[in-house]
């Protein structure tokens, strides 16, 4: 959208172009320790924070979605003071945070996650099925 990206796991080059084009805060979806050598939160809060960017930790496991991370990630960008950067390892959980808020909200319709998982190259079926077992 005009206000929310979402990548893969940026690299610093990718985070100094995010913060040049006028993203004003990073939303991480990774926890902790995903992978080795992966930056620890502080040390991603820190590089947001010379960037000039906000940072906010909102963890999710592969496949773990949950209302509360669904809530938070939906106020975490409606605060934000500007476009923000949201990622994961792939984008996938990024994305289906985003949707499952979407959808929950009435703005779209679980049929619609097909159309556009495909669109982004991005597997929406945890959504859905997280949007099924739980709606």
């Amino acid at each position: 959208t005009d206000k929310l990206w979402i990548s893969g796991q940026p690299s610093d080059a990718d985070l100094v172009a995010a913060g040049g084009a006028g993203i004003r805060k990073i939303i991480n979806n990774r926890p902790a320790n995903e992978e080795p050598g992966q930056a620890t939160m502080s040390e991603a809060a820190d590089r947001a924070g010379q960037l000039g960017m906000e940072f906010v930790n909102i963890p999710v496991a592969p496949g773990r979605y949950s209302l509360e991370a669904v809530r938070a990630f939906q106020a975490a960008v409606a605060d934000a003071g500007g476009p923000v950067l949201a990622h994961c390892k792939s984008a996938t959980r990024s994305l289906s945070l985003w949707a499952i808020g979407e959808v929950l909200d009435g703005r779209l319709d679980t049929g619609d996650l097909d159309g556009l998982g495909s669109r982004l190259g991005i597997n929406l079926a945890g959504a859905k099925d997280w949007l099924r077992d739980n709606s």
